[in-house]
């Protein structure tokens, strides 16, 4: 991560500029992002390249944990722990990408749409990033819900039939945390809560099918 970082370092503006792109297109014209602490303008670019450096190197950090306790392991446990691993990584940078790509424009456009008159909307670049980290964080683990309902009914915690009655409860929940996590338009709560459900029945879907195929090995 070091390394990347490094490598990075030079255009760690070009990288926040990067991020800051879907606040910046919203922004009335005239208008731009501020930076009310001192140190902000060099630290919170340098803060997003550390960010960015240590997803490019996560699929290398993974490797290395998985080589260290692959040995250790029985082959049926790493024919699970291995796929959701890696399911687990690409789900949460699906969700950060649907967040940066659909989710943020909708949003800012929002809050550019009702700014009061008399007031310019400039946004602080260290508040900026810690509004994105938490959307990043909330999307991505949003998409981790496929494997959580698959590592649940796998260690038999919860059975296919329970989950599938549980599903009026789970749309439910998925617009009350959508509510919490999100800012107070209806649009992105939508764009949180719908995603949610529908990966609850994506990971329902798999269970089940998971559970079949092993049922015809373990009957060969």
């Amino acid at each position: 991560m070091i390394i990347v970082f490094l490598a990075l370092f030079h255009w760690s503006g070009d990288i926040y500029h990067l991020l800051a792109k879907p606040l910046l297109d919203a922004l009335p014209k005239g208008t731009n992002m501020i930076a009310t602490d001192v140190t902000a303008p060099f630290f919170v670019p340098v803060k997003v390249t550390m960010l960015v450096a240590f997803l490019i190197s996560l699929p290398n950090s993974l490797y290395q944990i998985w080589a260290f306790v692959a040995p250790g392991l029985y082959q049926h446990e790493k024919r699970l722990i291995l796929p959701l691993v890696v399911s687990s990584v690409l789900l949460f940078i699906t969700g950060m990408a649907f967040a940066y790509f659909l989710v943020f424009p909708v949003v800012f456009g929002f809050m550019s749409a009702v700014t009061p008159s008399g007031v310019s909307m400039m946004t602080d670049i260290d508040k900026y990033l810690s509004f994105v980290l938490g959307m990043f964080v909330a999307f991505g683990m949003t998409f981790e819900v496929p494997v959580v309902v698959i590592l649940l009914v796998r260690m038999g915690v919860v059975s296919i039939e329970k989950l599938r009655q549980a599903r009026p409860y789970v749309i439910v929940g998925s617009f009350v945390v959508a509510a919490i996590v999100t800012p107070p338009d209806v649009l992105s709560q939508i764009m949180l809560a719908v995603p949610l459900w529908l990966l609850y029945e994506c990971g329902v879907f798999t269970a089940a099918l998971l559970g079949r195929s092993a049922s015809r090995i373990e009957s060969k």
